[in-house]
């Protein structure tokens, strides 16, 4: 199907096997605006992360494109990659588990206690197979070898890409932005936890590059050309005529799994402002990104701006390092 028409399949709530019911909430955040120096009216969260089966999260909204080509191609079974606790593997099991189709999931590393995103893979069904030490580029080689197996096997396999994040993915984003211009037309800008990248792109393809703020969590080595080259993807811009994008890289600290203190402040604040509970690799360091930018004046009170909650609280329970700081804080440390 053509990327950029609206003739792309998708799976909706108007079907049996339903991945998500749209739109998701849009949730004024006062307590938390005047936390971080906003005005009471001025902060917003998207509810992303109700979304769909499975735990919810962000990555629904790009399966109802991914798993709908894949249905579309006959597929019986989905095979995607990601990190040990990725939530868009989760969510592919999920869809599966909705849909009744068989789901393997390639992951980095070599396995042990089933925690946090694992546990739930689990319990939906997946086929793990670990691939040791590996980059992404190495786990979609090895989820292309086991597809080439399963088709020598006389099945029908489709490859999610890492995140979901394709240009037929990141049309989930691109909805989710008309999406938000209908609930909050004077809209000035959505904050958002950049990872694989489709999730931004789609954001940026629907509501201008000036209107999105994403911050990196380290997922990939060069988030912007990432975003950038979904963009066009979507048919967008490319060379010089491309926007410049609005992308904080501040807040990967030592790396992509690494559990800084600007994140465990904002969980904190998140959590004791409006109860919402974040996730200490992507929400965490979304908001973490989000009170720096009003600290040096990217995000102004009297804007009306968006942050994009994209899920992932089961990672917080599969994250060492966030359970024994939370145990701190039952002790009463660390508060």
């Amino acid at each position: 199907p053509s990327v950029t028409g609206m003739e792309n399949p998708r799976v909706t709530d108007r079907e049996p096997g339903a991945l998500s019911t749209l739109p998701t909430p849009l949730e004024a955040a006062p307590r938390l605006a005047a936390a971080i120096g906003l005005g009471p009216a001025d902060l917003w969260v998207k509810r992303d992360d109700l979304l769909g089966p499975g735990g919810g999260g962000n990555k629904v909204r790009k399966l109802q494109y991914t798993v709908a080509a894949a249905l579309a191609a006959g597929a019986t079974t989905l095979v995607t990659t990601g990190a040990a606790q990725s939530n868009h593997a989760r969510l592919t099991a999920a869809a599966g588990a909705r849909l009744g189709l068989d789901v393997v999931l390639v992951l980095a590393g070599t396995g042990g206690v089933a925690t946090g995103n694992l546990a739930l893979d689990a319990m939906l069904g997946a086929r793990i197979v670990w691939a040791g030490d590996v980059d992404s580029g190495e786990l979609e080689r090895r989820a292309a070898r086991i597809i080439e197996q399963l088709t020598a096997d006389g099945r029908v396999a489709s490859q999610i890409p890492f995140g979901g994040s394709n240009a037929v993915g990141a049309r989930g984003y691109v909805d989710a932005g008309h999406e938000l211009l209908a609930q909050l037309p004077e809209l000035a800008q959505v904050v958002v936890a950049v990872g694989s990248g489709g999730t931004a792109a789609g954001l940026t393809h629907a509501l201008g590059a000036d209107r999105v703020l994403g911050v990196h969590t380290g997922a990939v080595p060069d988030p912007e050309a990432r975003i950038g080259d979904l963009v066009v993807g979507l048919g967008g811009p490319s060379g010089d005529a491309a926007p410049a994008l609005r992308l904080r890289t501040e807040q990967v600290g030592a790396g992509y799994s690494a559990f800084t203190e600007p994140v465990k402040d904002a969980l904190l604040l998140a959590a004791r402002t409006e109860g919402l509970i974040l996730d200490p690799v992507y929400t965490g360091r979304a908001l973490a990104g989000l009170v720096e930018a009003v600290r040096d004046g990217d995000v102004r009170p009297g804007q009306s701006t968006v942050f994009l909650h994209s899920g992932g609280l089961p990672g917080l329970f599969g994250s060492d390092a966030a359970m024994t700081w939370a145990d701190s804080l039952a002790d009463g440390e660390g508060s």
